[in-house]
């Protein structure tokens, strides 16, 4: 099967696009041509993988990036089987795909309006309707693969490939004093909790940030202590190999709608990398780690509540304690494997036209 993977939003190397899905799709043997904002040579080396360079689309920079997309997506997908689109407003260029097509929805688009912060307030009422509008029509023209299922009951259909982590064989067992932090780097996932925790605990912690920095929170990471380190994107692979051996990771999502029902992936990434987790009280968050005994819970933005968790997981026993019921878990119930496979069966009857 020959299929075409589209997005101009996302990191070429977005852990969910390229390490799970076409990882999982190159591992099964299809051909697949990717067209992502790549830079400069980034353009990784598979069998069966060719890729294709399409502009980066951002903030209010969004028309330039669609038509290039409309015209890369109408030459590739006239010979292609199946076409997967990983961002809402590709949904728009149905006209210009010539093969079924799929939009993998990653997130809430109507509740995600209130964590881009380039959006000013008074258009987050006209640019939610305008999400509302957008996925009601992209709904009955694609089939969909919905990476929540906290956001199933708005879409008629609709198969769930949740964003699981792949559960390594062995992690590091040595522990260093490291607090660390992979994601997305802005104030809606707790940046300014992060630094005024690490402001509270002995100087011989370090936090470790790995993941892009949203352009209104640089100015907060500009004059900060050595001991705050913002190593920028980084590769997940490589990301969550260099984060083994610390004593905790953090997962500070505020209380903002986009967060409330969503499946916490770097919950589960940590877990599974034999690192403990302080998580916000969100409903998903807090059930994985409370039954899972995986690390500790602590109030939004409560900076003095985290700096205690991680003086407490700095003991050797109860650091060791969780991150062995942590990576249990994982390797139990949240494995990529079955995802990957629940995926394939889905594309195979997309392909076969059993969907829609």
């Amino acid at each position: 099967v020959r299929v075409v993977v589209a997005t101009v939003v996302h990191h070429p190397f977005d852990a969910r696009i390229f390490h799970r899905q076409i990882g999982a799709l190159l591992d099964a043997g299809h051909q697949v041509v990717y067209l992502a904002p790549f830079e400069n040579d980034s353009e990784p080396v598979r069998t069966g993988l060719r890729c294709r360079r399409l502009p980066r689309s951002s903030g209010r920079s969004r028309l330039g990036p669609l038509r290039a997309a409309a015209r890369l997506l109408a030459e590739e997908t006239t010979s292609a089987d199946l076409a997967i689109l990983h961002d809402p407003e590709l949904t728009l260029l149905d006209r210009h795909i010539g093969c079924r097509a799929v939009w993998d929805v990653h997130e809430d688009l109507h509740a995600q309006v209130a964590d881009k912060d380039w959006i000013p307030g008074s258009l987050r009422g006209p640019a939610r309707l305008a999400a509302r509008l957008l996925e009601r029509r992209a709904g009955r023209r694609f089939d969909l693969m919905l990476a929540e299922a906290g956001y199933q009951s708005r879409f008629d259909g609709g198969t769930v490939v949740r964003n699981t982590p792949v559960v390594p064989e062995a992690v590091v067992e040595v522990v260093d004093p490291r607090v660390v932090y992979v994601g997305r780097v802005s104030l809606g996932r707790g940046l300014e909790t992060m630094l005024r925790a690490m402001d509270m605990v002995d100087p011989i912690h370090t936090l470790h940030l790995y993941g892009p920095v949203d352009p209104v929170v640089e100015r907060l990471l500009r004059g900060l202590s050595p001991s705050i380190v913002a190593h920028g994107f980084v590769d997940g692979p490589v990301a969550l190999r260099s984060i083994e051996g610390a004593t905790v990771g953090l997962s500070l999502l505020r209380d903002l709608p986009n967060y409330r029902h969503s499946l916490p992936t770097k919950v589960l990434e940590y877990l599974a990398h034999g690192i403990p987790v302080i998580t916000t009280p969100l409903p998903e968050a807090r059930r994985i780690v409370e039954e899972s005994g995986g690390g500790v819970v602590v109030p939004f933005d409560a900076p003095d509540a985290v700096a205690e968790a991680i003086v407490r997981m700095a003991s050797g026993s109860f650091r060791r304690e969780c991150a062995e019921n942590g990576r249990r878990a994982v390797r139990d119930r949240f494995d990529w494997a079955e995802d990957a496979s629940r995926m394939m069966i889905f594309l195979e009857q997309v392909t076969a036209g059993r969907e829609r």
